[in-house]
């Protein structure tokens, strides 16, 4: 968790990077999450810190400052089912699973709590989380977990047109519109409108704005300045 962190961290300061994609190795796996024979829940107290780690990791994807997909390759379970909840678009492989099996072990899945219940709201996160049940793709799509589901053989072309579609925005735009969508989550409704009607002003006195409208305005691509 801590590399994948560190990695987020790199790609997020590297300004030849505009789109960051989190996937599992091979074709089975997204994540199983934690690795119950590891060690890892044998000192309850004195691990504390460590179990942090995922923490630090879902606060590294917020904070990024660029777009996040999760190629959902196969099996998305326990942590690796909050890593995908935390990415801003999710595209999903057919036949791949998603859940929260936590609780049949005795635990119970704190630190992806509140990644869950914003993507798919309080009572199905909770369901899901009560019960371990796994969900497949459907289902993650009708919940609103999942932004596409394709077909294992789709998953490269359609994860690859969705990051060229992204890479060609205005990095400005990108930036400025993501952070203030999660900015305006948790507000009261009056103050998500202020906020967001002074981030309209903002983004409006960008150079990209400027060059955005004019190209529209003269029927040809933009040429952005990520300013």
């Amino acid at each position: 968790m801590l590399e994948l962190r560190d990695g987020v961290e790199r790609a997020a300061a590297d300004d030849s990077v505009r789109v960051i994609v989190v996937t599992g190795a091979g074709d089975r796996t997204f994540s199983a999450g934690g690795d119950l024979k590891g060690g890892f829940f044998d000192d309850a107290i004195g691990l504390h810190a460590q179990r942090g780690a995922l923490a630090s990791l879902m606060r590294a994807l917020r904070a990024a400052g660029k777009p996040t997909i999760a190629r959902v390759n196969g099996h998305a379970l326990g942590g690796g089912f909050g890593l995908a909840a935390m990415c801003d678009i999710v595209i999903v492989a057919e036949g791949a699973t998603l859940g929260s099996p936590e609780v049949d072990v005795g635990l119970w899945s704190m630190m992806i709590t509140p990644a869950v219940m914003r993507a798919v709201g309080p009572k199905p996160a909770l369901e899901l989380m009560l019960t371990g049940r796994r969900i497949d793709a459907a289902e993650a799509l009708r919940l609103g977990l999942a932004s596409r589901v394709v077909a294992p053989s789709e998953l490269d072309a359609v994860v690859d047109e969705t990051v060229e579609t992204l890479a060609a925005k205005s990095r400005a735009a990108l930036r400025m519109g993501r952070d203030a969508f999660y900015a305006a989550e948790d507000m009261p409704f009056d103050a998500a409108l202020d906020y967001l009607h002074n981030g309209l002003t903002a983004v409006a006195l960008t150079e990209d704005a400027s060059e955005g409208i004019a190209a529209f305005l003269d029927k040809r691509p933009p040429e952005w300045s990520d300013r």
